[in-house]
């Protein structure tokens, strides 16, 4: 409901610092009221939205009520309409025209007639003020002991009537057991019984969701707008890595170009002890809680890897044109543009794209994993230190 949504922000904007317990404010004849505790005596003019872990609203309001919170209470004389929404929610004072409530529990009290229609969704639904409009009830547990002068709908697990309750006009009722009805409540010939089965009302939602038409971009340019969202992005990561991890991204670079077949299998051993990860972390039991992280672990190597195979496979093809050896960091990130550029189009022919993909992804953590053993073993091969002291033109 909007109308609680500006309810919400109002709070958020009046519990700021040095509103920790209440707050209100007049502003162009709205009164805006949050805090902790919201008890307000009203003498309002225009509309009403208070915020809160317990709002409670007395006295009288010449436009709407919107209030929002953990117990809410409105008992204010209320012209207009009233929207509230809260774990309890209790409305006991006379509404001049509509209320609509949500909540776990929701009442309306002897004292509160409503004037317009009285809306009411939650757990538990008690009706006790008179009704002139029509009511509509979604709830588990709803308690009717009022008059209803208009029709009514009433959507329940389980429903009971009080020796007040009276409906003047139609009645629909969705209910998943058999109800009876008093005939002094509403003449069985003003009812209309629906199924209550909940299976199936989920899935008439779900259909009814299937045949919404969602608003879409046209094909192309959903494509379009997609590679330029991932490309800024490895971009990002590219200008990240190259600016404060250049040797170690050039060391790995060369190693993808001069040991091509063996980075390639050590890209295979480092992925599959990747992978392997998930599986082996779970059957321990209490490593569930750290599958999550090792899916993750995957997504950001795989990330990394393509990245960099992509960008030393460039590198390589630059320097067979007698490009410079030693370029800047924009033609570096030029480079790493048209690396991903050129492979995200080789991806719309069948089959090679993938095995393209795949392969500079096994490159890329191929050379990751060298890293990572040169850590941990040290001088793996000291041939890649002297390369880093005297580059070769590859």
């Amino acid at each position: 409901m909007r109308h609680i949504v500006i309810a919400t922000l109002a709070a958020l904007i009046l519990t700021g610092p040095g509103h920790a317990q209440s707050a209100s404010r007049v502003h162009g004849g709205d009164t805006y009221a949050a805090g902790e505790t919201v008890t307000q005596t009203l003498s309002a003019t225009g509309d009403v939205f208070a915020a809160g872990s317990v709002v409670t609203t007395s006295g009288s309001a010449g436009g709407d009520i919107h209030a929002a919170g953990y117990d809410v209470n409105v008992s204010a004389q209320t012209g207009g309409d009233v929207y509230a929404a809260g774990s309890s929610v209790t409305i006991s004072a006379p509404i001049g025209e509509d209320v609509t409530a949500a909540g776990f529990s929701v009442r309306s009290t002897l004292t509160a007639p409503v004037s317009g229609n009285l809306r009411f969704f939650g757990r538990s639904l008690t009706i006790e003020g008179p009704i002139t409009g029509a009511l509509t009830a979604f709830g588990g547990n709803v308690y009717l002991n009022a008059p209803v002068a208009g029709d009514a709908w009433i959507v329940a697990e389980d429903l009971t009537f009080g020796p007040e309750a009276r409906i003047d006009g139609a009645l629909i009722l969705t209910t998943e057991d058999s109800v009876e009805i008093p005939e002094r409540v509403i003449p069985a010939a003003r009812i209309t019984r629906e199924d209550g089965d909940r299976s199936d009302m989920y899935r008439h939602f779900e259909r009814s969701w299937d045949e919404v038409d969602m608003p879409m971009l046209p094909t192309w340019l959903s494509v379009f707008s997609a590679f330029l969202i991932s490309t800024n992005f490895l971009l990002l990561l590219a200008a990240i890595f190259l600016s404060f991890a250049e040797n170690r991204v050039e060391k790995m670079r060369r190693r993808v170009t001069r040991q091509p077949l063996q980075t390639f299998v050590l890209g295979v051993v480092g992925l599959s002890a990747l992978f392997g990860m998930v599986p082996i972390t779970a059957l321990t039991i209490i490593g569930l809680p750290f599958v999550p992280f090792a899916l993750l672990a995957i997504l950001v190597v795989w990330t990394l890897g393509y990245l960099l195979a992509a960008y030393a496979l460039a590198r390589r093809v630059l320097l067979a044109f007698d490009g410079p050896t030693d370029p800047s960091l924009l033609i570096k990130l030029v480079i790493v543009a048209l690396a991903i550029t050129v492979v995200a189009v080789l991806n719309f022919i069948p089959f090679v794209g993938w095995v393209v993909n795949y392969t500079l992804v096994l490159l890329g953590v191929g050379a990751m994993t060298a890293g990572l053993l040169s850590v941990w073993i040290p001088d793996p091969d000291p041939a890649l230190d002297v390369d880093m002291q005297n580059p070769l033109d590859d």
